[in-house]
């Protein structure tokens, strides 16, 4: 007789599977408070910040940053077997992001104030490698992404997120997936790391040129008229979007951190400008808003004077990475302050058109180029995401 168990199936072999809601297992607490800006500048103690927590599905004690605590204060520190969330986000689908502690310290360790912590009772058998799977599965994501609400900031719920269910397998069962999807997640590593070694490369042979192209060091290249100048003497303004309006069946684009994000029936809009996110794990990229649309208040617009060629300002502003200037306590910010003092090299409107065309053709062939890599790394992190969910499919 043929044999249709799934492999799940045949791992449980007959073993029951428990379903509790968060609120029974666990409890929750919340980040660092009451600290200003000055508690960030000479820190005595360590904190997970909200971006560790955003890109890694188990904490990197390897970028912890500081924080001034004192010993009377009352702040909640992090410990093994905690799983650490991201309590906002632009959109929801990005809210509520997870990240275990599968790594045992003495040390005082504290949270980002945008973010929040479950604790798992005693008497909860549940293994923090296997959590670090668990909450980050389509099914269970889905479920965090109903807990988050808003219009142009999307906030956890805690009550609604208490109320998922999670399920809770024997421990012999969560030791074998978590032996087999870390052993699938090398595999996936190994598997797409030429890729991305040759896709860095790309890149870094096209950043080498712009760098090169948009260094105005010598004083020959300053005596054809160019020179240093503050960013908003060659802008109109710099400024955040307003949209806090979302219509599903809206006419025009809303364009946030990253690109298009919603609908809207108002458009304030109708010419290409420059964009840079304004607020967190993305803070400082840029990009253009084409045709007409609205922009959220999560986002930073850039209007340039006639001065300056919108695609020269555009690779200008992408050549100086300005996430690094994003900072904050939790969530990454940069202002509209900060761009305006900055300054960038503007040669004569001729030379910035003659580096764009230069530019843009580099920037085609880069894309050209990689357009098959990023798509087969895409491949190989599907077919990792396939077998986690099968898995995880309890």
């Amino acid at each position: 007789m043929k044999n249709n168990r799934t492999f799940l199936e045949k791992l449980l072999d007959g073993a029951e599977v428990e379903w509790k809601t968060l609120d029974e297992i666990s409890s929750i607490y919340g980040g660092l408070t009451g600290k200003g800006k000055a508690d960030f500048e000479n820190g005595n103690a360590l904190y997970v910040p909200y971006k560790n927590i955003f890109n890694n599905i188990e904490v990197d004690f390897n970028n912890l940053e500081a924080v001034n605590v004192s010993d009377d204060e009352r702040q909640y520190t992090i410990k093994y077997g905690d799983v650490l969330f991201t309590g906002s986000s632009e959109t929801a689908e990005e809210a509520g992001m997870s990240s275990a502690v599968t790594t045992k310290t003495e040390q005082k360790i504290y949270l980002n104030s945008f973010s929040f912590g479950l604790r798992f009772n005693d008497d909860v058998e549940l293994l923090p490698e296997f959590s670090k799977f668990l909450f980050r599965t389509l099914s269970i994501r889905k479920e965090i992404v109903k807990s988050a609400s808003g219009v142009t900031r999307f906030n956890i719920s805690k009550a609604r997120f208490k109320k998922i269910k999670i399920p809770i397998p024997p421990l012999p069962v969560q030791t074998e997936i978590v032996k087999i999807l870390d052993t699938l997640t090398v595999l996936t590593r190994e598997l797409t790391s030429e890729l991305t070694s040759e896709l860095t490369l790309r890149r870094k042979q096209y950043e080498y040129y712009r760098e090169k192209l948009l260094s105005f060091d010598s004083l020959e290249q300053l005596n054809m008229g160019g020179a240093k100048k503050k960013l908003i003497d060659v802008c109109i303004n710099i400024f955040s979007g307003k949209n806090k309006e979302r219509n599903d069946s809206g006419l025009y684009p809303i364009y946030g951190s990253t690109g298009i994000i919603g609908k809207t029936n108002k458009k304030e809009f109708s010419n290409e400008q420059i964009l840079v996110a304004r607020v967190g794990a993305n803070a400082g990229y840029v990009h253009i808003a084409q045709g007409e649309y609205d922009v959220s208040d999560n986002t930073l617009i850039i209007q340039h004077n006639k001065n300056i060629d919108l695609k020269f300002l555009y690779h200008t502003l992408v050549n100086m990475k300005l996430n690094q200037y994003a900072k904050g306590a939790g969530q990454p910010l940069i202002t509209a302050g900060q761009l305006k003092l900055m300054e960038i090299n503007v040669p004569p409107l001729e030379e910035q058109q003659r580096i764009v065309s230069i530019l843009d053709k580099f920037e085609t062939l880069t894309n050209s180029i990689t357009e098959g890599l990023p798509l087969a790394i895409e491949q190989s992190q599907k077919r990792y995401e396939y077998y986690r969910e099968l898995l995880l499919s309890f």
